[in-house]
């Protein structure tokens, strides 16, 4: 008689393995996340039986740190600049990436433009697709201009025949569109469960290492933001590139979370257009540019100033906007987009403290301007002047860039690569920088006009004209000339946003509280208001 095939429940998050339905994961806390598969049993399991096929063997034997090896090979440019400089200088023979975002985002259509660039006669390249058909393929490519491009398009969800045909072509670069969507066919599970993700990755990547194949998958995201299928698929390839952005902006971004060839701290920025992605080669000129356009002497508004700050081996020049208005409720708002939102708490405290800017009582928004998060703590100080200038109603030169990072103390701290922040500025016009006073040389600064500063005070001090410092603790301003024209004056604090204060009830100490019978009042007299 057969016997009856035992099944198993696994977690779609983490790959946590039960006997039965869990309606909450017990090792990463996701609800409604099992799925029943079928247990092939540890003996007939598709891992066993073909372990030969995907084990990565090799003949050499063992040797020395100190002995010489090989030189190594050259790495495949893919024609983006700044995405070679994600990838660690190209691409590496024999390499897996996991390229993982939103759905939506223009994966696909980075990677069909990456295949284009990097197709040619001595270099074959195949692009298979397991969620659209052939034709789908076609459609996009003569969309964005790349029909031309010897490339192989495949569509099949079956990981044998994926392997078979790449072995047969010589692919020298693959695509795998998505992991999520192939199969291992002595799997009974779905496309996408945990074990059939493991397994369909595990045989692509021995495929990749035998035959030298560098080859990209496509993962999916969750709704947290998190690659969808088992952690061992992060740890299994040998980089994981995120592709971030808004499908309401058409700023992309290419982040490196692994990497073993070359550094994570790495950024590839695009623009989606009809065209497809649009690599911006000079990102602090694409997020400055109605900055830029402003003429010499020209005061920018308030509540705005540049930070120099520093991604990789890259620095950006970012706006920064803040906003201070009143508050209407008990708690203020504190709002920041772009910015890490503990760092913004921190800079409101001292500058309530140590300059004495009325912030108890005010909403206050900070945004980066451009869609790019800042994570570099070298852009306090322009955080902090952005506020600043919101709350006095008060404006900096539009050609001032701050770099610097501010303690507890009030104090300007220096920040890595600042000679590198300062080049970049330089470049695009501006002429004149705040700088911590600590770690700083004069060959740093170059042609700009450098404001040392040792002090949070003193950099606000320099940096909004017509302000004086009276104390420690305070500031008094000038009228400002571009005002006194039209006859405005210009507020030096923040409008004040005191209530009158509530009527207070004191109570007389001699008035009993015990409870009063029932249809008898206490005297009004016993209380005074």
């Amino acid at each position: 008689m057969a016997t009856k095939s035992k099944s198993r429940w696994v977690c779609q998050g983490c790959g946590f393995q039960a006997a039965k339905q869990l309606g909450r994961c017990t090792e990463c806390g996701a609800w409604t996340s099992f799925v029943e598969e079928i247990d092939l049993g540890k003996n007939d399991s598709v891992v066993a039986r073909n372990r030969s096929a995907f084990a990565i063997t090799s003949e050499e034997a063992p040797v020395l740190l100190n002995e010489s090896l090989p030189d190594e090979k050259p790495r495949k440019v893919t024609g983006f600049e700044s995405l070679d400089r994600v990838l660690g200088g190209g691409l590496v023979e024999g390499s897996v990436t996991l390229l993982a975002g939103d759905p939506g985002i223009g994966k696909s259509t980075l990677l069909l433009q990456l295949a284009a660039a990097l197709a040619s006669p001595d270099f074959p390249v195949m692009y298979v697709s397991a969620e659209e058909s052939t034709s789908q393929v076609l459609l996009r490519a003569r969309r964005l201009g790349l029909t031309d491009a010897p490339v192989l398009v495949y569509s099949e969800q079956n990981v044998t025949a994926i392997r078979k045909n790449l072995a047969q072509c010589g692919a020298k670069f693959a695509i795998i569109d998505s992991v999520q969507a192939i199969y291992h066919p002595e799997l009974d599970s779905v496309p996408g469960s945990v074990s059939q993700v493991r397994e369909s990755a595990a045989a692509i990547m021995a495929q990749a290492k035998a035959a030298g194949t560098a080859t990209f998958l496509v993962g999916h995201v969750t709704k947290e933001g998190s690659i969808a299928g088992p952690r061992v698929l992060e740890h299994m390839v040998d980089a994981v590139l995120q592709f971030e952005g808004d499908r309401a902006r058409q700023l992309r971004i290419v982040r490196s979370a692994k990497n073993r060839f070359g550094s994570t701290s790495e950024m590839a920025i695009f623009a989606m257009t009809e065209e497809g992605l649009r690599e911006i080669k000079n990102p602090s000129s694409f997020f400055l540019s109605a900055r830029l356009e402003k003429k010499q002497g020209e005061r920018s508004p308030s509540g705005t100033s540049v930070i120099a700050s520093c991604e990789g081996n890259r620095s950006v020049l970012l706006e920064v906007q803040a906003l201070v208005c009143p508050s209407s409720i008990a708690s203020p708002r504190r709002v920041a987009v772009g910015f890490e939102a503990g760092r913004l708490l921190q800079i409101l405290a001292v500058l309530e403290k140590r300059l004495g800017l009325p912030l108890g009582k005010q909403d206050v928004y900070v945004n980066i301007a451009g869609g790019l998060e800042c994570n570099d703590p070298g852009g306090d100080l322009g955080v902090a002047i952005a506020i600043a200038t919101a709350c006095m109603d008060r404006s900096v030169d539009p050609l001032l860039v701050c770099a610097g990072e501010i303690g507890l103390t009030g104090e300007l701290r220096s920040v890595v690569s600042l000679e590198r922040r300062l080049r970049e500025a330089e470049s695009l016009g501006f002429t004149k920088a705040i700088v911590p006073s600590s770690g700083f040389t004069k060959e740093q600064g170059g042609k700009l006009e450098l404001i040392v500063a040792a002090t949070l005070a003193e950099a606000v001090e320099s940096a909004i004209p017509g302000l004086r410092r009276t104390s420690s603790n305070s500031f008094t301003s000038a009228q400002s000339t571009d005002r006194e024209s039209s006859g405005q004056r210009r507020p030096v604090s923040a409008p004040s946003s005191e209530k009158p204060p509530p009527v207070s009830a004191k109570i007389n100490e001699d008035e009993d509280f015990s409870p009063t019978p029932r249809g008898k009042v206490h005297d009004k007299d016993s209380a005074t208001f």
